[in-house]
């Protein structure tokens, strides 16, 4: 399974269920941790937690994978889900401009904004 696959499932979920501004950032040229990061919003701590719950269906679903790690999502501010070389953020409208990776990740040519 390629990484960009799954990334890409991943924004395809949150999609599905009405995320903003979904983007998929490219980082491994700038880290070890993770080939990609999928950022996206929610406008509320129900849609965080749904967002969540939907990319956790489809990726088991997708590609027979649970993520490594969860975090933060039960709060409904923001949230991460580790597929090891995938890490899915989702943040609330707040968080997200708070702690904007996209600015502290984009190297001017690695992020796509994912559309349908």
């Amino acid at each position: 399974m390629e990484s960009y696959e799954l990334a890409r499932a991943a924004a395809k979920a949150l999609s599905d269920k009405k995320a903003e501004d979904i983007v998929i950032i490219k980082v491994d040229e700038q880290t070890v941790l993770c080939s990609y990061f999928v950022i996206a919003s929610g406008k509320s701590a129900t849609q965080v937690k749904a967002l969540g719950d939907n990319v956790d269906e489809a990726i088991e679903k997708g590609f027979g994978l649970s993520p490594v790690r969860t975090e933060g999502l039960r709060e409904g501010r923001w949230g991460v889900l580790d597929y090891g070389d995938v890490v899915v953020h989702i943040f609330n409208e707040e968080s997200r401009l708070f702690y904007y990776l996209e600015r502290l990740w984009d190297s001017g040519r690695n992020v796509e904004r994912y559309e349908d």
